[in-house]
């Protein structure tokens, strides 16, 4: 057998991250990305710390890996044509250029239905390719703030902040590969191709279903709430402890009650004000008061495997270095290792889709590409000649224009 996607072409005119992370997760699952690059590359190539200068950029290589790079000037004729006959020969579109601008090169939707029928054409942008705001620009910060989600976050009271990771453009790309693989589904029964418009501010909202539903649904408006959890009970939050902090998750009666056997306070149980969920709701602080001062008796991870053992939910407060560390991961196929020569860090990893397969399972084989690396390798798929490739490869490694 072969993985899910194994024997779908991908053209990837994408840059940055959320397109990226889109071919990444389509990748993973075994088809062939073919990554087309200006003669500057991916500004993610370049970007953060590490091994910025070398067009391995920490980023770059974490969406980026076992993808093909070929480079084109996709505002010459030779370029445009390369890009026609890969088109020919693909499965899935997906690009995330500003509205129109795609079209414009002569390789939008229409374009490349008049090319291959049945193709799947995937448009990522911020804002969508409609509406009043289809030409601003877009950044993860900016979707952010403008979604509410940046006022979902803190304690009550507290200023806007940022999500501490790009959030939307994550679940952007997420949203966009199970569009294109519905997709492909639909035309496994219809032979129809599909034309996906998949926008970064929609994403945010979709996301925050948890919170925009129940306010769609009943107007129930959503405030901050700091580290309480979504049921609100005083019991689902986050608490100190003798070292570090510790987030509960204890919630119907029967948590409640185990809680209460570990910290050895079966008195909280009998204790008139936490008879049920409302009133220890309505007396929330002074629980919390009664069960800080036992966490403040032992480290956090002491009570992490006490309260687990009980059946009571409860996590220690970890930074990521130390989260990603845990043995369990070890387990659950969720790093990949990379051999990526010439690169100086050693110990490479990427991330896994975050799911595992009975057999046949995502993954990905080789390292992220070189700009241009599969140029000439890609040329000679596509029919091109020797002495033809040859002039191509030349032009794109002599100007960063590429072909």
């Amino acid at each position: 057998m072969a993985k899910a996607l194994s024997g779908y072409r991908v053209l990837d005119f994408t840059h940055v991250l959320s397109g990226p992370i889109a071919t990444n997760f389509l990748i993973l699952m075994g088809a062939d990305v073919i990554k087309i690059e200006s003669g500057a590359g991916d500004t993610m190539r370049n970007y953060g710390g590490g091994q910025g200068s070398d067009g391995m950029g920490p980023s770059f290589v974490s969406v980026n890996s076992g993808k093909r790079s070929i480079v084109l000037d996709l505002k010459s004729k030779a370029g445009i044509d390369v890009a026609q006959r890969l088109i020919a020969k693909a499965d899935v579109v997906v690009e995330n250029f500003r509205p129109g601008v795609i079209d414009r090169l002569g390789l939008g939707y229409e374009a490349c239905r008049k090319i291959k029928a049945d193709v799947v054409f995937c448009s990522v942008s911020g804002f969508g390719q409609s509406g009043p705001l289809k030409f601003n620009p877009a950044i993860d910060q900016i979707v952010q703030s403008m979604s509410g989600l940046m006022n979902l976050s803190g304690e009550p009271g507290s200023p806007p902040i940022r999500i501490g990771f790009p959030l939307v453009d994550t679940y952007t790309g997420l949203l966009a590969a199970f569009a294109i693989v519905c997709a492909l589904l639909q035309r496994e029964r219809s032979g129809e191709g599909q034309y996906i418009d998949v926008a970064m501010f929609d994403a945010s909202m979709v996301m925050m279903i948890s919170v925009l539903g129940p306010y769609l649904v009943a107007g129930m408006k959503p405030e901050k709430q700091g580290n309480r959890g979504y049921s609100m009970s005083p019991t689902a939050d986050t608490f100190a402890t003798a070292k570090g902090s510790i987030t509960l998750g204890a919630v119907r009666q029967e948590q409640f009650e185990g809680l209460c056997k570990v910290i050895a306070r079966p008195d909280l149980v009998a204790d008139a004000r936490f008879a049920d969920r409302k009133l220890r709701f309505e007396n929330g602080e002074a629980l919390q008061t009664e069960v800080t001062r036992e966490f403040m008796k032992h480290p956090a991870e002491y009570w992490e495997r006490l309260l687990n053992e009980a059946g009571v939910a409860a996590g220690v407060v970890r930074d990521l270095p130390d989260a990603i560390a845990l043995e369990h991961f070890a387990t659950r196929d969720l790093k990949i290792p990379l051999q990526i020569p010439g690169l100086k860090t050693d110990n490479v990893q990427v991330l896994n889709a975050g799911f595992r397969y009975a057999h046949d399972a995502p993954g990905i084989d080789g390292p992220p590409p070189r700009l241009g690396e599969h140029t000439r390798e890609i040329l000679e798929e596509l029919g091109y000649a020797p002495e033809q490739i040859e002039t191509i490869d030349r032009r794109s490694n002599g100007k960063r224009g590429g072909v």
